[in-house]
């Protein structure tokens, strides 16, 4: 059977020797400011790598000297530990190199971006609006259990409570990498309040998960922008402001339009309303690319399509049912309470891996 050192051997070497080379280079305190930066940052990223090859290369090394003293040992004692060593360093092996195959998958470039959080009522109408609202407060209390920050950004509501539209942007460690699966169709099964009858309604709020675009990631030109400022307006459309702190702005090559009223500063509804269309136009981006992978991909773990059903809320049954991995967890309550999300989030991350490790077989 062919070993991972003798499939990537020289994959390996490679990143092992620029991962040497960039600590001496960082050692010699020669380095102009900009490259000790740029060398730092990459240095940072092959060091798990690095140590997951050291690891599997003494693991490796280890079994070398316990095969060969459990059959040179001539105390039957002493040969016995060494086999008894043997079999645990061999099943601890898979695990080691599955580290290092983790290691060698392409690392997608935005996911130690912030993310833009975009939920939407769907078919269902009010009931929908009220579940887009229920939606947002479990990401809300995701993002506090996980210690990241959350700013809302804009929220469109309704009479009775419900989110036509809720924008936020989200912060932290590692955001994006753990909510960009859930960018897709969230439905619901449940008795609204107003129903009379008993009757389960079925409705659905679309969420999007955009990785937070810097400036440098996208360029935008002011000539490819139209502003309006108007009067912001609340639900029924009675003035909330009484000045011109709206604003609306179209990207005319593409027709994507923000809409920013939350603040009641002019200049920072502008500021946030960039924000938002440069994430936008940096996933619109992203998605052309994915476009192309995904055509080489049997899964749609990942795919980002915005109107793929993804998962689905079924309160009488208690129960929370993603179908791009058929799991079933019965505790919506915890879910929706952002406790129990994580374990949806960890099995998706882990059928992506385990689907891109494929592909390296």
């Amino acid at each position: 059977m062919t070993t991972l050192e003798e499939r990537f051997g020289d994959t390996l070497a490679k990143l092992s020797a620029r991962h040497d080379e960039l600590r001496d280079a960082l050692a010699s305190g020669t380095l102009a400011a900009d490259a000790y930066t740029r060398m730092s940052k990459e240095f940072a990223e092959l060091t798990p790598v690095a140590e997951s090859i050291a690891d599997l290369r003494r693991a490796r090394a280890d079994l070398g000297d316990l095969a060969r003293m459990a059959e040179a040992e001539a105390d039957p004692e002493m040969r016995e530990l060494a086999q008894d060593e043997l079999v645990q360093a061999e099943k601890a092996l898979p695990a080691l190199e599955r580290q290092v195959m983790l290691a060698l998958l392409p690392k997608d470039a935005a996911d130690d971006k912030n993310a833009m959080l975009e939920v939407r009522a769907g078919t269902g109408g009010d009931e929908a609006a009220l579940f887009a609202a229920n939606l947002f407060d479990m990401y809300r209390r995701y993002a506090t259990i996980q210690g990241w920050r959350f700013e809302v950004m804009e929220i469109s509501e309704t009479g009775l409570g419900g989110y036509k539209e809720a924008i936020a942007s989200i912060s932290g460690r590692g955001v994006f990498r753990r909510l960009k699966f859930e960018s897709g169709v969230h439905r619901v099964q449940r008795v609204p309040t107003t129903e009379t009858q008993g009757r389960i309604h079925t409705s659905a709020a679309t969420v999007a998960v955009l990785p937070e675009a810097e400036e440098v990631d996208i360029q935008i030109d002011d000539k490819d922008l139209r502003i309006d400022v108007y009067r912001s307006s609340g639900p029924g459309g009675q003035s909330v402001n009484t000045t011109d702190s709206a604003v609306r702005i179209t990207h005319l090559p593409t027709g994507l339009v923000v809409i920013q009223q939350d603040e009641k500063s002019q200049h920072k509804n502008k500021a946030k309303a960039l924000r938002v269309l440069r994430s936008r136009l940096y996933d619109q981006q992203r998605s052309a690319l994915d476009a192309e992978r995904a055509a080489n991909r049997k899964s749609q773990v990942g795919s980002g399509d915005r109107s793929e059903r993804i998962r689905t809320y079924n309160f009488p049954q208690g129960r929370v049912t993603d179908h791009r991995i058929n799991l079933t967890l019965y505790k919506i309550d915890k879910v929706m309470a952002g406790e129990a999300l994580d374990e949806v989030v960890e099995a998706l991350i882990a059928q992506d891996e385990a689907e891109r490790l494929a592909e390296l077989q």
